[in-house]
């Protein structure tokens, strides 16, 4: 093999890595992916494993069906630190804050606030973690508003998520979900925000969701989380078949790096309720104090 099929090799062997990565830290199956993109399962494995030439257009509707853009499965993400974040921001910027952030990164001064930090919570985990059930009690206990970001984006949307999905598709849905949290950014008092377990995969909707809340990791095995989704009769999308947890597995093992960003961590593996809503109270109280400001009456 010549220098320059080598280098084709590789770059096919790195794009089906990053479309593989892509597909699993979204939780989406394959199938659930060839129905929503209209392209064959088998034509997909291949691309995930590096095999042939790939059609431009037909990766383009991989990438729409995703929600991610083409660009990033083409050039990758190791390019710099939160680039895409900085790309992101970049595009949504006035030209004031473009010319303040050039003058920065350029060696140009900039200072930072003091503030205290503002009660504010976010519980992230892979579906099963508890973050519904846990937030809403542990909120009940302190006397905080417990918010539970889908059905926050179905009240502003007077839509189920699923008719948004259908309606919107998966970039649609996600478009929303950062602009429902943006505005619970400004929410006044103590809040504990329940999220979805794919919002990590977003990266500007996950850095904001990490500059501005108190963001606690549930983490589980996978078999507490599997069993906990079958005692919810909610396997809808991972589907009641054999490769179920080999599936769960590789969504949690493409996100656990993303969830480890969490500020904390509560382990919610084998231990009652009760003592979980113990872990997670001790861990704000923590950061906040147990006398932390309480919702008004």
């Amino acid at each position: 093999m010549t220098g320059a099929m080598e280098q084709e090799a590789l770059f096919l062997t790195d794009l089906g890595r990053r479309v593989r990565h892509a597909r699993t830290v979204r939780g989406l199956s394959r199938k659930l992916l060839s129905q929503t993109s209209g392209l064959s399962e088998r034509y997909i494995a291949q691309l995930e494993g590096g095999q042939g030439n790939v059609s431009i257009i037909l990766l383009r509707r991989v990438a729409n069906a995703m929600g991610v853009r083409l660009d990033d499965l083409i050039a990758g993400q190791d390019t710099a630190p939160d680039w895409q974040v900085m790309r992101d921001l970049v595009a949504q910027a006035s030209p004031e804050q473009v010319a303040a952030a050039k003058a920065l990164l350029a060696g140009g001064g900039g200072g930072g606030g003091g503030n205290a930090p503002k009660a504010r919570v976010a519980v992230i985990g892979l579906r099963g973690a508890g973050k519904s059930t846990l937030g809403r009690l542990t909120a009940e206990r302190l006397g905080w508003t417990f918010v539970e970001l889908n059905a926050e984006i179905e009240r502003e949307n007077a839509l189920s998520v699923k008719e948004i999905f259908a309606i919107y598709g998966q970039e649609g849905y996600r478009r929303l979900e950062q602009a429902a949290l943006r505005r619970l950014t400004e929410h006044p008092g103590p809040l504990i925000l329940a999220t979805s377990g794919g919002i990590v995969a977003e990266p500007l909707t996950y850095d904001l969701l990490l500059q501005a809340f108190f963001t606690v990791w549930l983490k589980a095995r996978p078999e507490e989380h599997m069993q906990r989704v079958r005692n919810q009769d909610n396997l809808a999308r991972t589907g009641d078949h054999a490769t179920a947890m080999q599936e769960l597995r590789a969504v949690l093992a493409s996100r656990e790096p993303l969830y480890a960003r969490a500020s904390a961590v509560v382990d919610t593996s084998d231990i009652p309720v009760e003592t979980m809503v113990d872990r997670l109270a001790a861990v704000i109280e923590g950061r906040f104090g147990a006398g932390a400001e309480r919702r008004s009456a």
